[in-house]
């Protein structure tokens, strides 16, 4: 009996060790994972802003050069998802190692206009236009952050953090008939690089190095096709030029304990490696998740008004970055969503649809207002009209007592006068709306005021 005692006694006491131990085990892969998903959501912008700007480069044009889309896009149209068909844009990836970068912008007021600068975070900058420019200010100096230097009397100076930015401006663009107006007005912008009063060009020649991009796939599908240990590695290469805000510096010290930092060669162990892996699957899933999510009942998503101005709201910033690339700030245009009609009902066109709004209830801008219809790949419907989006700069037809009714169905319209009013979408397949205020009213941002709600009408 003694020597079953100090059997047992001893069995129970390697038992609780194998517990304690599996336990911390446990916890410890719980952080990794839970660390793996916080860092891959942290650097998604980052890495989805490098291939925008590889793919950019190979669909589009060279880097450092403005590039005028002179028409709207239409359903073939995969570079980024949810593409307006508001305006035009004028755009440029542009690499601060090769500037400074000297940008006019004559001043007009025919056309709203704005031009965000964004870094490689997504976090808009700078934005010059209609909302923000006073009357003497057209030519802005763009700087890198380690530029020193004097800014000539006449420019305004705008300083990246980054060496990536991202110039992604609109002009307000009122139905095809008024591209001739806004071609000109594109033209009006122009990017050259800054001269010293020596007349030479102040460049600083580096490597840069170059990941290649897959054109055939968005830039959402060629993430996901990268390993969690390719991610990482070309995250934290990005880092180096594009470096992370101040107040990333708790999440940074906990990545360089698991021996992450920026420049440095990525290694991750086999169980970081899994941890990693799991904790990326989790933090799609959950984004997913938080996606699909039916909107509440006769409500429309209105974005967080930290949009493009994220701080540590990484969750957001990563969101934003899968669904809406180059979102600018609120005060310049809010993006109202929904999936879901008045009762919670995933839309689809199988089904007609009414949006109604009151003669006072109107979208308060402003600028302008539209609706564009996306399929449930987020990309453009194609139509027999082409007609993707409705607005207040369409010839709409208003009710006798000043309200509007936007018909949201696939086929046309019984009533025939209903037809100017009609956004088509496709038969028998799920779509979402997506509502753009451009300079919204206080109204609008303080969310006093909220779009009405999808009816469904059959």
């Amino acid at each position: 009996v003694p020597q079953l005692k100090f059997v047992l006694k001893k069995f129970l006491l390697i038992s609780l060790s194998v517990l304690m131990l599996l336990a911390a085990f446990v916890m410890a892969f719980k952080d990794k994972i839970s660390l793996g998903a916080e860092a891959f959501l942290y650097g998604y912008p980052l890495v989805i802003m490098d291939i925008t700007r590889a793919q950019s480069a190979i669909n589009i044009g060279p880097e450092n050069q403005l590039r005028r889309v002179r028409q709207f896009p239409d359903a073939n149209f995969k570079d980024v998802v949810r593409p307006n068909v508001d305006t035009l844009y004028t755009t440029a990836f542009l690499s601060m190692k090769e500037g400074p970068w000297v940008f006019n912008m004559p001043v007009q007021y025919e056309r709203y206009e704005l031009m965000p600068f964004m870094d490689a975070w997504t976090n808009v900058f700078a934005s010059p236009g209609t909302r923000t420019s006073k009357s003497n200010e057209s030519v802005y100096l763009l700087v890198g952050p380690n530029w020193q230097g004097t800014v000539p009397a006449h420019m305004t100076l705008l300083r990246s953090p980054t060496d990536m930015v991202w110039l992604i401006g609109r002009t307000q663009t009122n139905g095809v008939a008024d591209f001739e107006t806004v071609h000109r007005i594109q033209d009006g912008l122009q990017l050259k690089a800054f001269k010293s009063k020596d007349n030479s060009v102040q460049t600083i020649n580096s490597e840069k190095k170059n990941i290649a991009s897959s054109p055939s796939l968005p830039p959402v599908a060629q993430i996901k096709a990268l390993s969690t240990a390719v991610f990482f590695e070309r995250l934290f290469q990005l880092m180096v030029d594009n470096p992370p805000a101040p107040e990333d510096a708790p999440l940074l010290k906990r990545l360089a304990l698991e021996g992450l930092v920026p420049g440095q060669a990525v290694k991750l162990s086999a169980l970081n490696g899994f941890g990693f892996s799991v904790g990326r699957w989790l933090a799609d899933l959950k984004i997913k998740r938080a996606l699909s999510d039916k909107d509440k009942e006769g409500s429309w998503r209105t974005p967080p008004l930290n949009l493009g101005k994220y701080g540590t709201d990484y969750n957001t910033r990563a969101v934003v970055a899968m669904v809406g690339l180059g979102a600018n700030l609120p005060e310049d245009a809010i993006y109202p969503n929904t999936a879901s009609d008045q009762q919670g009902r995933a839309l689809n066109g199988k089904h007609k649809y009414r949006i109604h709004f009151d003669a006072k209830q109107l979208p308060p801008i402003k600028a302008f207002w539209s609706i564009t219809a996306y399929g449930a790949n987020e990309f453009l419907i194609d139509n027999p009209l082409q007609r993707f989006a409705l607005g207040d700069r369409d010839d709409l037809r208003y009710n006798s007592d000043g309200s509007l009714d936007i018909l949201i169905q696939a086929e046309t319209p019984a009533n025939a006068d209903m037809k100017n009013n009609w956004l088509p979408v496709k038969a028998n397949a799920p779509f979402l709306l997506n509502a753009r205020l451009y300079w919204p009213k206080e109204d609008a941002l303080n969310l006093k005021w909220q779009m009405p709600p999808v009816e469904r009408l059959d």
